[in-house]
């Protein structure tokens, strides 16, 4: 799941995250962890300009020291950026962090990594917004070299040039998933020749066959053969029936309701879904949170 809190955009956020804080994060985490979720993921954005922030709010924190942060009070669950906009960063910089975050973590690290949308962003940080694509598929490659086993990692392209800088610690993993996020065709294609992983952003269920067949042909036409775990992010679900008005779009009910709605996912070529629950409290997420991992995930495999 995407943590709440730690990014309040009004498409997706409750208005009992704007008066929480690090403690109520702490929580979540923790009931994820317990849980038996997956991942729990953070997402990055260095500043919202005021043209967009009415509807993205500016309440986005660090997904680094989010993440670190959380690593410390959980146990097995892993780390996700989702998604690092890492263009606007030099890859020795963005790779300095995140093999730290993963050193730290003890190897839980899932590094998610996006072209970015935000125009202001990459002007005042002294990027090329047009070239932003380029640059991350480039990117891609340096921070395959640089959050490697080498001590002293080596890249040579277009935009940057790195050798002969050591950088302590290495990561846990030997190596660490990239996943690639985005929907458009060129995020398709760049998951499918780069990534490990594809992190839709929240397509409707009747695009995602087109879409995932795209992403197949494109890596067998390229001749890759390492399988890539293809993502989904779900509507908003609520376990129960709930005595409140949820949404149009949420889904809800019994526990072998709700699996038998999801399963629908992995008949696609989905192999993890992220998901997302209505609710009016910090409690009432946890309980959802519960309650999924204990009564709606063991229905998911049959």
């Amino acid at each position: 799941m995407q943590l709440p809190i730690q990014s309040q955009s009004t498409i997706y956020a409750e208005p009992w995250e704007a008066a929480a804080g690090p403690g109520d994060l702490r929580a979540i985490a923790v009931a994820a962890d317990r849980a038996g979720f997956d991942y729990i993921a953070s997402c990055d954005h260095v500043g919202v300009p005021h043209r967009l922030a009415p509807a993205m709010s500016t309440i986005w924190y660090d997904p680094v020291a989010t993440l670190a942060h959380l690593a410390a009070v959980t146990e097995r669950v892993r780390l996700l950026s989702h998604v690092a906009v890492v263009g606007l960063r030099h890859p020795l910089a963005t790779a300095k962090q995140y093999a730290t975050l993963d050193h730290l973590s003890g190897g839980r690290l899932i590094l998610g990594v996006g072209a970015g949308h935000v125009r202001e962003e990459f002007e005042t940080l002294g990027h090329d917004f047009r070239q932003r694509g380029a640059v991350l598929d480039e990117v891609i490659d340096a921070l395959r070299a640089a959050l490697g086993p080498e001590e002293f990692p080596e890249h040579h392209g277009k935009f940057y040039d790195f050798g002969g800088l050591g950088q302590l610690p290495r990561p846990a993993q030997p190596r660490v998933p990239v996943w690639v996020g985005g929907s458009s065709p060129p995020a398709v294609r760049r998951a499918a020749l780069k990534g490990d992983g594809w992190l839709p952003q929240g397509d409707p269920r009747d695009r995602l066959p087109e879409q995932i067949a795209t992403l197949r042909r494109l890596r067998a036409e390229a001749g890759i053969e390492k399988p890539i775990v293809v993502g989904a992010i779900t509507e908003p679900l609520y376990v129960g029936r709930p005595d409140w008005e949820v949404g149009r779009r949420t889904i809800t009910g019994a526990p072998e309701a709700l699996a038998e709605s999801l399963r629908a996912y992995r008949a696609m070529g989905v192999h993890q879904i992220q998901v997302r629950f209505r609710c009016r409290s910090r409690d009432e997420l946890v309980d959802q949170i519960t309650a999924f991992g204990a009564e709606v995930a063991p229905h998911l495999d049959q």
